[in-house]
């Protein structure tokens, strides 16, 4: 997880989200991302905006560095997660730089003068618009059945997506009735995960 925080639509820093609380600096490193906007495109972007989301390494190229790590007689990693939260840690950014990580962008922190979205829908939209890659296929359902219908075309798919899951995240569309719903201790109550049940092979 990462937040990147624009200042007049520049990358000026990206943490992790460390214990929940302090997270490390990896601005240099986010820097060789090429999914991550340096400056963000198009305009009505906020003063102040701070975008949060995920740091991963596809599939693909996951197995490409095992196998170049593997050739130059290096470690290889056990997992995807692992290597893209090995590789954004790096204290030189220039190794970081030869890892093909992405970044999916979902959500915002801080953001000010004012957002200009009302619904995640709408958020979606916008982050789009100012060049950040969001998760293909989200769907906005206002039936349990459409819900369940997606789910299972979600979990049929699973194995040919670009980069592994292990669920879904359900999130309420309007930030009015969340602000109403809160937050229980650290979870809110506007999300929820819809877990999968774990991947089977012989």
């Amino acid at each position: 997880s990462c937040s990147l925080t624009y200042q007049d639509g520049r990358l000026v820093k990206a943490l992790t989200r460390g214990d929940g609380e302090t997270g490390e600096d990896v601005t240099a490193n986010v820097k060789t991302i090429t999914t991550v906007p340096q400056v963000l495109v198009g305009e009505g972007w906020p003063t102040l905006l701070e975008v949060r989301g995920e740091v991963y390494l596809p599939t693909a190229a996951f197995v490409a560095l095992n196998e170049r790590q593997a050739a130059a007689g290096e470690k290889v990693f056990a997992n995807a997660r692992n290597a893209a939260a090995g590789s954004l840690r790096q204290l030189d950014a220039a190794v970081t730089a030869t890892r093909p990580l992405a970044f999916l962008a979902y959500h915002v922190g801080v953001v000010e003068p004012i957002a200009p979205w009302l619904t995640q829908a709408e958020l979606v939209g916008y982050l789009q618009q100012w060049g950040f890659t969001t998760v293909a296929g989200a769907q906005l359902v206002t039936v349990p059945a459409r819900l369940e219908a997606h789910y299972q075309t979600v979990l049929q798919a699973r194995g040919q997506l670009p980069y592994a899951i292990d669920g879904l995240v359900l999130k309420v569309n309007d930030f009015a009735l969340r602000e109403r719903l809160g937050f229980v201790a650290r979870a809110p109550r506007w999300a929820v995960a819809w877990k999968f049940p774990p991947e089977q092979a012989t």
